[in-house]
C-alpha cells in the first residue's frame, strides 16, 4: 500500500514539472543588441512606453515596435502620440487605453496608417482624480478582436494637469 502512494506521488510530481516547469524556468530578458523581448518571456513583462520607448518584439508574422512621445500640455491635458510599426497592415487597428493602477474604464484609440506598416494616434489620458500619477496600459487590438501574442504589457505614467 506505502508503495501505491509513493509512486502515484512521484506521477503527480513529474505532472507538475511537465506542466508548471517550462513556466518558471521562462527567460523574461530582453535581448540587449536588438531590444526584443525573448518570446517565452511571459505577457506580464512590463515595458514603459515613456521610459523604456521604443519598445520591440518578435512573433512568427514579423517584428513589432511600439513608442510612445508627449506632445504637450493640450486643452484636456497632456496629449500623446502613439506609433506602432507592424510586420502586417491589420484593419481597424485599435489601441485600447485601460488602467493599470485602478480600473477606469476603456477608452479606444484608432490607429491611422502613416506610411507602409506604420500606424500613429494622438490622444489624451482621461484624468484620475484619486491617483494624478494614474499608470495606464495600452493594449492593441483588430477591431474587437485582441491581437494575440504580444509578450510585453505595455504600459505608461500618465502626467497629472
Amino acid at each position: 500500500m506505502l508503495r501505491a502512494i509513493a509512486v502515484a506521488g512521484l506521477i503527480l510530481g513529474l505532472i507538475a514539472v511537465a506542466v508548471f516547469g517550462p513556466r518558471m524556468l521562462g527567460d523574461d530578458e530582453e535581448d540587449p543588441e536588438t531590444g526584443t523581448v525573448n518570446e517565452s518571456a511571459a505577457a506580464n513583462t512590463r515595458c514603459d512606453l515613456l521610459q523604456d520607448s521604443p519598445c520591440r518584439w518578435s512573433d512568427s508574422s514579423g517584428d513589432w515596435e511600439v513608442s510612445l512621445s508627449k506632445l504637450g500640455e493640450g486643452t484636456q491635458g497632456m496629449e500623446y502620440r502613439l506609433t506602432v510599426v507592424t510586420p502586417e497592415h491589420p484593419e481597424r487597428f485599435l489601441a485600447v487605453l485601460r488602467g493599470e493602477s485602478m480600473y477606469m474604464g476603456e477608452y479606444p484609440v484608432p490607429l491611422g496608417n502613416q506610411a507602409g506598416n506604420e500606424y500613429a494616434a494622438r490622444f489624451t489620458a482621461p484624468f484620475c482624480a484619486v491617483d494624478a500619477t494614474m499608470t495606464w496600459r495600452i493594449d492593441l487590438q483588430q477591431g474587437q478582436k485582441p491581437i494575440e501574442g504580444i509578450p510585453v504589457k505595455l504600459v505608461f505614467q500618465a502626467e497629472p494637469h
